[in-house]
């Protein structure tokens, strides 16, 4: 068991961020192994079509037997969501010493894999190897996530606004209650189970950084104590993330309002805020707000705050409409 003991500041310095590296590095787990997730594997399939002349042996020595990953690998993003080739710079500038340790951690107790024992048995060679390291991710990322992160993100977003509402009503005991079943907060501590290290770190006055993640399957925090609070934690709604939008058909609500507006007017069974609507239909927030807009002034959704965020459903005038309309028959 691994836990964090958080005072009166680190709650109140509790953040969110998105980091576009730490979902490169967490989906390299579930290319390794394919069982650690059954939703993926629609991606998984596309991509390993697309891997070419990347150096895999190097890319998979990155995820150690018991699936950890180095920790000069997943630095804490500096800013909300800071793009991939900002994080990886900060990955370049990892002091070699640094780069050795972290490898031999995430790899204990098991040795280290051939593609990196070698270099990381010579000192001088630590820092070309942490070149190579960089230089294969960026490869793979353009590759197998950066044309899908638009998408990743609104799921991701839409979490964090879901995560942010709990905590306003809440505070943090209500935060963890549903993040994951491996998660408990008791005491002032958040205690995370199932790990294979076990110590306890004190935020200190550092607070707590929370990354949720696609491909993440449980709780991760850093492999070192040494490391500044942080964790990364799976992201509510991935199972909808690999899913064909939804089709238009030729029904009565679709030519009245026109494909996009009857699509949302579907959707609004339930309240759901714009980047939620957003992501499950793979547009941008805007054009979402847009649509919005109309159907609030025409009377068929209503809207209402919760926190710091507006949610829109279905009016009585909306349901009887959405209800009432079926397939056009020939």
């Amino acid at each position: 068991m691994i836990s964090f003991v958080l005072g009166v500041e680190d709650l109140a310095d509790t953040r969110f961020a998105l980091s576009p590296l730490h979902e490169t590095l967490f989906s390299l787990r579930v290319l390794r192994d394919p069982g650690l997730s059954a939703l993926h594997l629609p991606w998984r399939r596309s991509v390993l079509g697309t891997l070419g002349t990347l150096d895999i042996d190097l890319l998979m020595s990155l995820v150690a037997q018991r699936r950890t990953l180095p920790d000069f690998l997943t630095p804490n993003p500096t800013s909300f969501a800071p793009a991939f080739e900002e994080e990886l710079a900060v990955v370049r500038q990892a002091d070699p010493a640094q780069v050795r340790h972290d490898l031999l951690l995430a790899h204990a107790p098991d040795p280290l894999p051939a593609a990196l024992r070698e270099a990381v048995a010579d000192a001088p060679r630590v820092a070309g190897l942490r070149d190579a390291i960089c230089e294969v991710l960026r490869q793979y990322w353009r590759v197998a996530i950066e044309s899908l992160w638009p998408r990743m993100r609104l799921l991701l977003e839409a979490d964090m606004t879901y995560r942010a509402r709990q905590l306003a009503l809440g505070g943090a005991r209500l935060l963890f209650a549903d993040m994951h079943p491996n998660l408990r907060w008791q005491g002032g501590e958040l205690y995370i189970d199932k790990m294979i290290s076990k110590h306890r770190v004190m935020a200190s006055g550092r607070g707590l950084l929370l990354l949720p993640s696609v491909f993440a399957h449980k709780p991760a925090p850093p492999v070192s104590p040494e490391e500044p609070p942080s964790l990364v934690y799976p992201c509510r709604g991935v199972a909808t993330l690999w899913d064909t939008a939804p089709p238009t058909d030729g029904t009565a609500l679709v030519s009245l309002l026109g494909a996009p507006r009857a699509r949302l007017l579907g959707l609004l069974e339930e309240p759901l805020p714009t980047v939620e609507l957003a992501r499950r239909l793979r547009v941008t927030p805007s054009a979402v707000s847009q649509h919005l807009r109309v159907l609030y002034a025409t009377g068929l959704v209503a809207r209402a705050r919760a926190g710091r965020q507006v949610l829109y459903r279905r009016s009585p005038l909306g349901d009887q409409l959405a209800t009432s309309t079926g397939p056009t028959r020939s």
